[in-house]
């Protein structure tokens, strides 16, 4: 297919609207206006919401497992603990298995940790910075928020040291350079050098 499509709406199952309603707005999610009987929230950033209601699903409430992508899985699990969320420990993936903590490097893909919504939802937090080749199409670039931007730019400010130190010289065309850096990064095409 050559056409796009785009997730618009994930639906899970809730026993209690109202107490949902109150929980995902507590973490910071905005609440969308909607039909009567369905509720729809958007996490920050994102793209792509969340709905419930009475008679939108006949899954059985917590069934849900879903991932919640997000670029410092450190500053977003203390965020929502002191939101009151019990948030399992950070852990990252290895051939082994799970180990405690983050990746080591921070490699995008492999940070994780996970809460549960009070009927027992899944969210699986995964940090990602760069995504994997072809994830992203790089023609319409865009960040879903002011903290994303700012930490892509973070990385390009420190690649581009590294830049600098290659060429043996300033770089006077550095916002090209960041431009390039961060459009390859975000759809996991080749980084400048």
């Amino acid at each position: 297919m050559s056409t796009d499509m785009k997730l618009e709406v994930v639906v899970i199952a809730v026993s209690d609207v109202d107490r949902s309603t109150k929980f995902y707005q507590s973490l910071g999610w905005r609440l969308d206006v909607t039909p009567p009987g369905i509720v729809q929230l958007t996490p920050p950033g994102s793209s792509c919401s969340v709905q419930f209601g009475a008679s939108l699903t006949t899954a059985a409430p917590g069934s849900a497992k879903e991932y919640l992508i997000v670029n410092d899985i450190v500053a977003t699990r203390d965020e929502l603990v002191a939101a009151g969320v019990e948030v399992d420990e950070i852990f990252h993936a290895t051939p082994q298995g799970p180990a405690s903590g983050p990746d080591p490097e921070r490699r995008s893909y492999l940070s994780r940790a996970t809460f549960n919504d009070p009927d027992g939802n899944t969210w699986l937090l995964q940090e990602v910075t760069t995504r994997l080749p072809g994830r992203i199409d790089p023609g319409p670039t865009a960040y879903a928020s002011a903290t994303d931007l700012a930490a892509a730019m973070r990385r390009a400010s420190v690649a581009h040291g590294e830049h600098e130190k290659r060429i043996g010289a300033e770089d006077p065309d550095w916002p090209t350079w960041y431009a390039e850096y961060m459009v390859a990064e975000q759809s996991g095409t080749e980084l400048p050098l």
